[in-house]
């Protein structure tokens, strides 16, 4: 049996422990669709592709999903990877299923500006999908933990790239819908990749004290349960470890050592219904004593993601603290599985009714893709979600004079109070009362406040100072949302003049250009309904002018290219060679010898560096000669068909490669990644003095986790002299990486 065939029959058996079906024809479609379609696909690991679908799909079974899930976790690589299309899936399974492989898949086949383009697309389409179908996330987290689980594969760059990612976005999403299952996984990967020597160190000293820690709270777990025994009270109490993350920001928060923290390990009791809650808190409370300020009754008043649990510090003997955590079996499985847990099976159609606490999970993403339509900044947008998703991990609790319970972001202002409550309460805000006392609008709310908000139908709205002073994203968007309806008019005059100064300072004419078609281009292209709208959005700063002006400029010269005659690339090669005779083949003056010509005027591309002894090629340019690349330069690589005709092929001159023109040099760049450290630059600086380097640039910058990055352009007359000297700064102590800088 192959390890993916042993992998499918694990995964089998673990549906069958909660599935009511025995048919599982369209799991076993989906897998052999899926190991034909990747059959000659290997992930980095150097493993048949095939391994990846099958464990995202085995998380989605740990997390009791339906079959439709699973299917699609199974499948959810196929249409981004394969020759596979969205048809073909609807046509083979059904369109629930597509749709949710479809909602999974990356926009990468696209094409956009920047990467920061690429990933607040990504993130969109996403939350979009989410919005039609909630199990589009839960597939795309699953995809994600098991990409953690084996990142170790990937570069070193990778790795962080990829760690922080999951730590902005996708962790914190986990924790928004109360997956704390596979949240904690992530965060503790995250935290390995991001900052390893701070990972192992907490590793080791945890390790050192684990043994005396878990008697103390085995001790605290026979006294409890003795005393739930007595009572009567059925239920599971046992210790558990705090996950690594949590720790190291509770120390780094806090400012505490490890020694200082006491609850490393804590206490939890899991009961069979509410009654037995608080039946429990009371047993404790007459065993230990209660730390003043430190209880927290989420099951009166449950998380936004719908956690529900009691919480307590008590003093434990010898003086030393412990935490408790007191739950019901239903609040268990909501706090291991979230909004998973309260998935509904239902032969064909699972999941269709969504229960009201899922849909109260399910706010945030509402307000998120409201900010889709509002933010058209790709920077703008990826801080805001980012920072909505990262604040939610810190909230207080305040009250309405009605007794509705609003929560807040930390440190949050009387204003954002008034617009969580509704934006139209926080546009005619003009005063708050908390606790029955006038404020300032800059007061900060705190757990357990009543804010009475104070409005006026006479107020002229919201200040821009406001912007200085709230907390919360919603209240931020809907301040700027207000300044931009008010303001209209203004910014679409405002972002018309800005449009026409860009498109003269480029060298163009606004007639030219402004043709209604190309309008209508640039429009869909940032999803703006009507030009005036856009217009609006560049007067305000929702977007740049050099954006639109560009997409106009692109289109106006492939129009202009169309009507010109094509261009042999041998013709416009001709007009720079030197046509006289060749009598015989000379040394070039450039080093180059470009494919069927004599001496050429070259360039040296400066995005990829080329050295004698790299593969190169040749670009056509219009007046300016060859430029010579790397065949591996990330630029070549991406050339348009049009722009490929220009390629031209290219060698080095034998002489050159050789070494034997020693009067020759090209620049090279590098990257060096390593561990940072004292001597690290000197030791650098000589080794590529001894090998009598001439250095042309030098910059470094260090992490905050101690990585010191160098970037170094050296004088290099050889390939090997390149090799040879990167292959002596990868001995020196702590050097952990480096890379040739393309593209």
């Amino acid at each position: 049996m192959t390890v993916e065939e042993q992998l499918y029959q694990e995964l089998i058996a673990k549906i069958q422990k909660y599935h009511p079906s025995k048919d599982f024809a369209w799991i076993e479609k989906a897998y052999h669709l899926a190991v034909d379609a990747h059959k000659d696909q290997k992930r980095k690991s150097g493993e048949p592709y095939i391994i990846h679908p099958l464990k995202v799909a085995y998380i989605l079974a740990e997390l009791e999903l339906d079959m439709e899930s699973i299917v699609a976790g199974i499948l959810h690589d196929v249409i981004e990877d394969t020759v596979y299309t969205y048809e073909d899936i609807t046509n083979l399974f059904s369109e629930e299923i597509a749709i949710l492989v479809d909602g999974v898949t990356k926009l990468g086949k696209l094409s956009y500006s920047t990467k920061e383009e690429m990933q607040a697309e990504n993130y969109r389409k996403m939350f979009l999908a989410m919005a039609k179908d909630i199990r589009v996330i839960l597939i795309k987290l699953a995809d994600r933990l098991h990409n953690m689980r084996t990142l170790n594969y990937m570069t070193l760059a990778k790795q962080r790239e990829k760690a922080q990612e999951t730590l902005d976005i996708y962790a914190p999403i986990a924790h928004r819908l109360g997956i704390s299952k596979i949240r904690i996984e992530m965060e503790d990967l995250c935290f390995k990749y991001l900052e390893s020597e701070a990972y192992f160190d907490l590793a080791t000293k945890i390790e050192k004290k684990r043994v005396e820690r878990e008697a103390f709270v085995n001790n605290i777990v026979d006294e409890v349960r003795a005393k739930m025994e007595e009572a009567g009270i059925k239920g599971k109490i046992e210790g558990r470890s705090k996950h690594f993350f949590s720790i190291h920001k509770k120390m780094r928060n806090q400012n505490k050592t490890i020694d200082q923290i006491y609850d490393l390990f804590a206490v939890r009791a899991i009961v069979d219904d509410v009654k037995d809650c608080y039946a429990v808190l009371g047993i404790v409370h007459t065993m230990y004593t209660p730390m003043i300020g430190r209880f927290k009754d989420y099951i009166a008043m449950p998380k936004q993601n719908m956690y529900q649990s009691l919480h307590n510090t008590l003093i434990g003997p010898n003086g030393q603290p412990f935490e408790i955590q007191i739950r019901s079996w239903d609040m268990h499985r909501t706090s291991e599985y979230g909004i998973a847990a309260h998935w509904k099976y239902k032969e064909g159609h699972a999941g269709q009714d969504a229960t009201q606490n899922e849909e109260a999970k399910l706010v945030w993403l509402r307000q998120i893709l409201e900010w889709q339509k509002d933010m058209s900044d790709n920077t703008e947008y990826l801080s805001a979600i980012k920072g909505d998703l990262n604040v939610y991990t810190s909230q207080v609790y305040a009250f309405t004079p009605q007794g509705k319970v609003v929560q807040l972001p930390k440190d949050s202002t009387p204003i954002d109070f008034a617009y969580m409550v509704h934006s139209a309460v926080g546009n005619k805000m003009v005063g708050a009362r908390v606790n029955s006392k006038m404020v300032t609008i800059d007061y900060k709310v705190q757990n357990g406040d009543i804010v009475e908000i104070m409005t006026s139908q006479n107020s002229k709205g919201p200040s821009r100072d406001w912007l200085k002073l709230v907390k919360s994203t919603q209240a931020r968007n809907k301040i700027k949302q207000w300044f931009k309806k008010e303001e209209k008019e203004d910014n679409i005059l405002r972002g018309k003049e800005l449009l026409l100064a860009e498109i003269k300072k480029k060298g163009y004419v606004a007639s030219d250009l402004l043709r209604p078609e190309w309008m209508d281009i640039a429009k869909d292209k940032y999803d703006f309904k009507t030009w005036d709208s856009m217009m609006a959005a560049i007067g305000f700063g929702g977007i740049k002018e050099g954006q639109v002006a560009n997409r106009l400029i692109d289109e106006f010269e492939k129009e202009k290219k169309k009507l010109q005659p094509p261009e042999n690339p041998e013709e416009v090669l001709g007009k720079l060679v030197d046509t006289k005779p060749q009598i015989k083949r000379k040394k070039s003056k450039s080093g180059i010898v470009v494919e069927g010509v004599g001496d050429v005027a070259v360039r040296f591309s400066k995005c990829c560096s080329p050295v004698p002894g790299d593969e190169i090629i040749g670009f056509v340019t219009r007046g300016r000669g060859v430029t010579i690349h790397r065949t591996d330069c990330v630029n070549v690589m991406n050339l348009s068909e049009d722009e490929r005709g220009r390629l031209i092929g290219a060698e080095w001159d034998s002489h050159y490669t050789k070494g034997e023109i020693l009067s020759a040099a090209y620049a090279a760049e590098i990257c060096v990644v390593s561990r940072d450290r004292t001597g690290l630059l000197f030791e650098v600086s000589r080794l590529i003095a001894d090998e009598d380097i001439p250095v042309k640039g030098f910059n470094i910058r260090t992490t905050k986790d101690f990585l010191a990055i160098f970037n170094i352009t050296m004088e290099i007359r050889t390939k090997e002299q390149l090799e040879r000297v990167t292959k002596r700064i990868l001995g020196v102590k702590g050097v952990l990486e480096i890379t040739r800088v393309t593209g």
